[in-house]
């Protein structure tokens, strides 16, 4: 609670997503910066949505369920009334300021923002607070910001736990399977940058893989944009050509740097890295995203309290 007596906001950030088919030429020109998409990646892009909603559209309901869940959570650990939370999307209404706005408009005075990414990196994590600080300081909230939790206890074994439940669905091959630990690509620069967002990546790889017992493990890249300019790689469709010419089998991808059913989950990698698997000779299996698992909840919650604690509580 707040020193006047109001509760802690807290501006859970994420990505965005379409509402329907209908809005998803918004939104990709709003992550074009208001360049519109060309017919034709238009329409690749409203076949993929297609291709995994099937006409229904429940995307942006799992960030929701997301947020909900946060706040059931925090009222559990931290006491009703104690936190408030507030949605904002880097792509789609509600965007980041119309959190903060809203906050604001509550009369809420401080507020800790998270992004439900747990790596930090500059150009992703860094991006969401400048927007959230920007507006906080014209609206005269006090904010804090949780960077990164990609170690957190609870996370790590949350991912595990899933990891050594997706590999009992290939029975006896069991040990012949390469987990692939995945996140979404960025642009080649943030090494020269020292942005951490890789090396975050593979300490959260690490701390999985022996949370799960696995010596078999590799990091890839994937769903990298489309902008001209070199991504960080190699891509994930690129490491199954190179394992498959290794004669391995058997595939498990691990996306940890993904916390939700989304686009770059169901369609990059279970429709499209399992039919290149597939046309490779090689049986390619996911781990189930976090979404609104209590564990996952838990480590939001820890981190936003925490992030309360050290802002002065």
């Amino acid at each position: 609670m707040a020193a006047e007596g109001k509760p802690v906001g807290v501006l859970v950030m994420s990505y965005g997503t379409p509402e329907s088919m209908e809005t998803i030429e918004a939104y990709y020109t709003h992550i074009r910066r208001g360049h519109p998409p060309t017919e034709e990646r238009l329409a690749d892009l409203t076949g993929r949505y297609k291709s995994i909603v099937g006409g229904v559209f429940p995307l942006r309901e799992n960030t929701n369920r997301q947020v909900a869940a946060l706040q059931r959570t925090l009222d559990e650990l931290a006491g009703a009334g104690a936190f408030v939370c507030y949605q904002g999307l880097k792509h789609a209404p509600p965007f980041i300021e119309d959190g903060v706005a809203a906050m604001a408009a509550d009369g809420i005075k401080e507020a800790v923002g998270i992004v439900l990414t747990p790596q930090y990196s500059s150009m992703s994590v860094g991006g969401y607070i400048n927007r959230a600080q920007e507006e906080a300081d014209k609206r005269g909230v006090k904010m804090s910001f949780v960077k990164q939790y990609h170690l957190h206890p609870q996370l790590i074994d949350a991912l595990s736990r899933r990891v050594v439940s997706a590999l009992d669905r290939f029975g006896d091959r069991r040990s012949e399977v390469m987990v692939l630990f995945s996140a979404h690509s960025l642009p080649a620069k943030i090494v020269e940058m020292r942005d951490p967002y890789p090396d975050q990546l593979l300490e959260t790889s690490r701390a999985v893989a022996k949370g799960a017992g696995v010596e078999r493990w590799q990091f890839t890249w994937q769903s990298a944009g489309q902008t001209g300019q070199p991504w960080l790689g190699p891509d994930i469709l690129e490491t199954l050509d190179r394992l498959a010419a290794e004669e391995v089998k058997a595939v498990l991808v691990t996306p940890v740097g993904f916390v939700s059913d989304h686009l770059e989950v169901l369609y990059d990698i279970d429709l499209e890295a399992k039919r290149h698997a597939a046309d490779l000779g090689m049986k390619l299996e996911r781990i189930d995203m976090l979404n609104d698992d209590p564990q996952y909840m838990a480590v939001l919650a820890e981190s936003v309290m925490a992030a309360r604690k050290e802002a002065g509580e």
